[in-house]
């Protein structure tokens, strides 16, 4: 057994608040996250949307609340006008993103319509295209969707069927447009001035709207750094948010470097951070710019490329359906607690994607709808991780990584709710080894632990499939007390924990 790790919580020691929308997700036309993931009409359980309300149950109890829309890569071909009108009417398209045809027959309507039926606290984050389009079709965009009625395109959204308008707040300026794989990829400068005149034109609709500059699309870029400083020259004042994108996987077997992958995360955060606020220094700003991490994951990128390019156009193909196991959802968490532990500064996250694409739900044709591994960290998270995050220093036994170096062996976080209770996530990186963990409580008034919930199992490979779909779950551990203000544990190897007390 390891030796012990230790931490203090008190509640005069605060991150800050947690954003609801910190447990987001994303839907992309890509491969089935929307065909055959959400809507499938004819399905068993379709409803008379064509909503798969097996999905719609999970998605419900995962937990999610901004759900990021319509890409993604696909944004950057994206026809707003196509998805609008009578399903049958819409035109087919080529999507060059994931080299498939789009039939347009779920568009901006029926999102709207899913988003209503997974409940109060699923927000609409909409994408406008600048990677083909620019400042006029946004512009359009924007007043089909928010503008009450009176003119041409509202007028349009009423003839359609939605009386009422969609109220989108929340609305990202192209996707991704420093990667050359995009489609209409721009340089800093070019970027920073659409995204500039986008912004400044949306905010003359509605000065309310918020508003998501793109950032880097992973901190490996040659030009991270210098793409948001350029960028935020141009854009200060006139957005809320800058984007991060981040997915990992162990790459060449190295388990220990992916198991600590949330290093990279936080540097990555930070690193962000210091570039917005030199930026704010430099224009002499008191305004401070939130990080809006909307995609992030564990995705096995290896071979992507080349399977989506010997695609011929075809509808909704099975593409990026990870299927993952239990270290992945160890790491999934850690990647979790990462965005916690910075919540005063993130405050949007959207975990990429939400039904079968790299996805906490997966789903099968005519069939059933399971969860994966990693469906428990974000439905316990999003479920317990509700408040104050309070500053967590670990003090922690460490292992050696090949892309990290010395790495602590716990990553954790701890959440007081309104309630006075308080949750710790937790993760034990060590593949062999218990590791104890003994926390002192400071100035909280905890008497009890109401649950110790663990994800791991005897085979770290452990998966859920079609044909085992229950094969992992959380489950109880014994032992864990609280006594005299001191909490004492042991984390099971390779395992992500939920610690509640009251």
């Amino acid at each position: 057994m390891h030796d012990t790790a230790r931490f203090t919580l008190d509640p005069a020691f605060t991150i800050g608040e947690v954003n609801p929308r910190l447990f987001g997700s994303f839907v992309e036309h890509l491969g089935r996250c929307v065909y055959t993931g959400i809507f499938e009409p004819g399905h068993p359980t379709a409803d008379d949307s064509g909503l798969r309300q097996d999905v719609l149950g999970l998605v419900r109890e995962l937990g999610v609340t901004a759900i990021r829309y319509p890409g993604g890569n696909f944004v950057s071909g994206y026809k707003w006008e196509d998805s609008v009108g009578p399903a049958e009417e819409r035109p087919r398209r080529l999507d060059l993103a994931w080299r498939s045809t789009e039939t347009n027959r779920f568009g901006l309507s029926e999102y709207i319509a899913f988003l209503k039926k997974v409940g109060p606290q699923a927000e609409p984050m909409m994408a406008v295209n600048l990677g083909t389009r620019g400042v006029a079709e946004a512009l359009e965009l924007q007043e089909y969707a928010n503008h009450p009625s009176g003119t041409a395109l509202s007028d349009l959204r009423i003839a359609h069927g939605d009386k009422d308008p969609f109220g989108i707040r929340l609305w990202c300026l192209g996707n991704e447009m420093d990667g050359p794989w995009q489609t209409g990829h721009k340089t800093a400068e070019e970027y920073g001035r659409i995204a500039a005149e986008t912004a400044r034109a949306m905010r003359q609709i509605d000065p309310s709207v918020e508003l998501v500059a793109c950032g880097s699309s992973a901190q490996s870029m040659e030009t991270f750094a210098e793409w948001e400083a350029t960028v935020l020259r141009e854009t200060y004042d006139l957005v809320d948010h800058i984007s991060l994108h981040a997915y990992y996987e162990p790459l060449d077997g190295d388990v220990d470097s992916f198991l600590a992958s949330a290093v990279d995360m936080e540097s990555f955060i930070e690193n962000v951070v210091a570039t917005c606020d030199h930026v704010g220094a430099r224009l002499k700003s008191k305004k401070k710019i939130n990080l809006s991490f909307d995609e992030w994951n564990v995705w096995y990128m290896a071979g992507t490329d080349a399977k989506v390019g010997d695609l011929d156009w075809p509808e909704a193909p099975r593409l990026l359906e990870d299927n993952y196991s239990v270290t992945d959802a160890v790491v999934f968490g850690s990647l979790l607690i990462a965005l916690l532990r910075h919540a005063d500064r993130v405050t949007v996250a959207c975990l990429a994607q939400l039904v079968n694409v790299i996805a906490p739900i997966m789903t099968e044709p005519g069939g059933p709808a399971w969860r994966q591994t990693t469906f428990f960290p974000f439905a316990q998270a999003s479920r317990y991780g509700r408040g104050e995050v309070l500053d967590v220093r670990v003090d922690s036994p460490t292992y050696e990584t090949r892309k990290y170096g010395e790495a602590d062996l716990l990553h954790a976080t701890a959440v007081r709710a309104e309630d006075g209770s308080v949750t710790v996530f937790a993760v034990n990186r060590g593949r062999t080894e218990p590791l104890p963990l003994r926390v002192a409580l400071n100035g909280l008034d905890l008497t009890r632990v109401v649950e110790h919930s663990a994800l791991s199992d005897a085979d770290p490979n452990a998966r859920n499939t079609l044909d085992d779909p229950e094969r992992v779950a959380p489950h109880a551990v014994e032992g864990t007390a609280l006594e005299n203000g001191t909490l004492t544990a042991v984390l099971e190897p390779l395992s992500w924990n939920v610690i509640r007390m009251s």
